[in-house]
């Protein structure tokens, strides 16, 4: 299960990126947006655990541009910009698809947090990718930084979204959840959410106190599965 750090450049900036292959051949592809903290110990397990599903995937540090490396995750994700991110995502996808293990045709993105967020626009963006599964994302009706918010391009996403949500959090709030499910049927989306009663946000992260043992063990597998549908 090879698993090593790689770096890209994006506008002059190098980007780390922990990156998961397997010894398959033309296998499929996963994007990997991370939470707040960063490409932390939570997002290189989901990188395993992807790799160990027979996927390669990907999961690109998105606070490359912050040099304030010292300050905890909401000031450093208060100063992210969407251009950026699609600027990243544009490159590492790129990456990803030129590995000589995937299969460029059946690529796929996840996220959690605000990586749901990220995996909203990613779905939006890139018209190539088969399947996206969005963990809790918060502030998708929110833009960061000029132009419009993830949830406004929702008509343009082009692959199946799966929704996992705990119905204790906040942000995304069960309204919240609404919203982004109403915005998916008003253009005729394929998208199917999971709510679980007892969870909050960051319900499937084993390393704080958000986690919900049988809510994630579901949801994992919810995920695994809709991924398997799409890209296998």
């Amino acid at each position: 299960m090879p698993t090593a750090w790689h770096q890209l450049v994006v506008d002059n900036s190098n980007m780390d990126c922990f990156v998961g292959t397997t010894e398959h051949e033309n296998a499929p592809g996963i994007m990997v947006c991370m939470h707040a903290p960063g490409v932390d110990a939570f997002v290189q397990d989901i990188v395993a655990r992807l790799v160990d599903q027979g996927y390669c995937a990907i999961a690109p540090d998105l606070h490359h541009r912050d040099l304030n490396v010292d300050d905890d995750p909401p000031a450093r994700l208060a100063r992210l910009r969407d251009h950026n991110i699609k600027a990243d995502l544009k490159v590492a996808t790129e990456y990803l698809r030129g590995l000589p293990q995937v299969d460029p045709a059946r690529i796929g993105t996840i996220g959690f947090c605000m990586g749901g967020r990220v995996a909203f626009i990613h779905a939006a963006q890139d018209a190539g990718l088969s399947a996206a599964v969005v963990f809790y994302g918060g502030n998708i009706m929110k833009a960061w930084g000029d132009g419009a918010a993830p949830i406004e391009g929702a008509a343009n996403i082009g692959c199946p979204v799966l929704g996992l949500f705990g119905n204790d959090d906040t942000n995304p709030s069960p309204q919240d959840v609404d919203k982004i499910g109403a915005a998916l049927d008003s253009h005729g989306k394929t998208y199917t959410f999971h709510r679980y009663d007892g969870a909050g946000h960051a319900f499937l992260n084993f390393t704080r106190p958000s986690f919900r043992p049988e809510a994630a063990a579901d949801a994992w597998k919810k995920c695994v599965d809709w991924l398997d549908r799409y890209l296998k």
